[in-house]
């Protein structure tokens, strides 16, 4: 996989220089990985359930669409962030808009195999290159037919999932070496099969595997017994899925780059509604920052990130975390030392490929950031401004920002794209960096 081709057309946001120590308090909304996934199974669910604190943002709000075309019935409460759900037949004769939701083009044709037709899946252009093919040859083993427009098994999208109203379940095999996605995916649909599913992952490695114990957690929640006793296999029983009401945890990983704006600025910033347990990959931010220079502390559900503005550098295997990667790259590329991160060569595969990508646009400021078969070796130099293409891809803007609170005249190409998970990104760093406790 390759980045994008380069465009001209995307507005540039003026990253905003750190004026000095910041003090600052950042709400960050709802967990996407959560709330896709809760909405999913609310959707299959043996009632009415409710999400409260669900994130609303373009991956949401498409997982939402594509529900509502598939037969669930979802309204919005008192506020947007509360989603109240009504599981109705699984219907075919749809077409599911994916965008560049990874969550929605690889849990819902699972989902899409119980309905009584034809689903149709496309999306953005940066989408249709996107690996598919583990989840879809799964489906196809387990009976599922699954064409497109070619005499081949799909490998991206656009694909049609020809549901027949049930998946019989089975045994199946899957190559989740690309994203741990592919695993979620046939997890949360199998409590609705016919017989129970085992699932086995025969892949050489297993990215973001805190990403399926998020799930295999979230069907325990609603009553769904699954067996993950032995490494790389997972057993779900068919069963009913009980409805909650449920409220939605906070997204770590998009209050990374806000904390790390406290060890490039100095001073603290805060985040409130930090859980004390989670299964979360973001849940790796407050030790990772205490080995790049930070003081971390929890009061109640505060956490709060204390910097110098002096950042070390870092030899660290974020395999468990890779959404993470792009902050912790930019914080790198500020630090007084060299830095490592291993275990991501699954981020190819992501939005862009996010390892070129990173790469790419480091070099473009000045620095040296080079490729590794798993990941990125980011050696300091000094950084001038210059654009910070994102490639349609929200982690990517998030990097920029934090290379932009001290090297002047960075540009963030289309940092719109961070309303994929995190709508309003540029306004709540603007607050942020305010005087005083405006960010609260």
């Amino acid at each position: 996989m390759t980045t994008s081709p380069a465009r001209t057309d995307l507005p540039l946001w003026p990253a905003p220089l750190a004026g000095g120590p910041l003090d600052a308090t950042v709400e960050i909304p709802g967990s996407k990985s959560l709330t896709n996934r809760l909405l999913v199974l609310a959707a299959l669910a043996d009632g009415p359930g409710v999400l409260r604190g669900a994130l609303r943002s373009r991956d949401a709000d498409l997982m939402i669409a594509a529900l509502r075309s598939l037969g669930a019935t979802i309204t919005e409460g008192d506020a947007p962030s509360t989603l109240h759900v009504t599981p109705g037949p699984v219907t075919g004769g749809v077409e599911i808009d994916c965008g560049l939701a990874g969550t929605v083009m690889r849990f819902l044709p699972p989902v899409a195999a119980l309905a009584d037709g034809p689903v149709r899946f496309d999306g953005d252009p940066q989408a249709r290159v996107r690996p598919m093919l583990p989840v879809l040859a799964a489906l196809h083993a387990l009976g599922v037919t699954v064409s497109s427009d070619g005499p081949e098994l799909p490998a991206h999208l656009p694909f049609t999932v020809h549901g027949r109203g049930h998946v019989a379940g089975g045994a199946v095999d899957v190559d989740a070496s690309g994203s741990s996605q592919f695993v979620s995916a046939l997890l949360l649909a199998a409590a609705r099969f016919d017989r129970p599913l085992m699932l086995r992952h025969i892949g050489a490695t297993l990215p973001s595997l805190p990403h399926i114990e998020m799930t295999v957690a979230t069907l325990r929640d609603v009553g769904v017994r699954v067996d993950d006793s032995r490494d790389g296999i997972w057993e779900v029983t068919p069963g009913p899925i009980a409805a909650r009401d449920v409220r939605v945890e906070p997204d770590l990983s998009n209050a990374a780059p806000f904390l790390a704006a406290a060890l490039v600025s100095g001073g603290t910033v805060r985040v409130a509604g930090w859980p004390a347990e989670t299964t979360q990959p973001g849940a790796m931010v407050p030790g990772l920052l205490e080995r790049m220079g930070g003081t971390v502390s929890l009061d109640g559900d505060v956490l709060s990130v204390t910097g110098t503005g002096a950042v070390h550098g870092i030899d660290v295997d974020l395999h468990a975390g890779g959404e993470l990667a792009p902050a912790f790259a930019a914080l790198a590329a500020l630090a007084h030392s060299p830095s490592r991160l291993r275990g991501i060569a699954h981020l190819r595969g992501h939005e862009t490929d996010r390892l070129a990508a990173l790469a790419t646009e480091i070099t473009r400021l000045g620095g040296r950031c080079e490729e590794t078969r798993d990941g990125l070796v980011i050696t300091p130099r000094p950084l001038h401004g210059a654009t910070f293409r994102t490639y349609a891809d929200h982690r990517m803007a998030h990097a920029g920002a934090i290379i932009g609170l001290r090297v002047p005249d960075v540009q963030v190409e289309d940092v719109a794209t961070t309303a994929k998970t995190l709508p309003g990104f540029d306004r709540l760093w603007t607050r942020m960096l305010a005087t005083g406790d405006e960010g609260a």
